[in-house]
């Protein structure tokens, strides 16, 4: 069960970025490298949702 609750806390932070991303896309003068930031952040936290979702359903 600790596997499935790390999974949710990620996957809720990728949601919280996904938010700040489009509040920053939608803010007049928003900041391109903060955008770029954001998103990477956002895609390394999906790719550590997909990889701990893959060795889950290998066991």
């Amino acid at each position: 069960m600790a596997l499935a609750a790390h999974i949710a806390e990620l996957s809720e932070k990728h949601r919280l970025l996904e938010r700040r991303i489009e509040e920053e896309v939608s803010r007049p003068g928003s900041d391109d490298l903060e955008i770029y930031r954001l998103k990477m952040e956002k895609l390394k936290l999906k790719d550590e949702i997909v990889r701990l979702c893959d060795g889950e359903t290998r066991h």
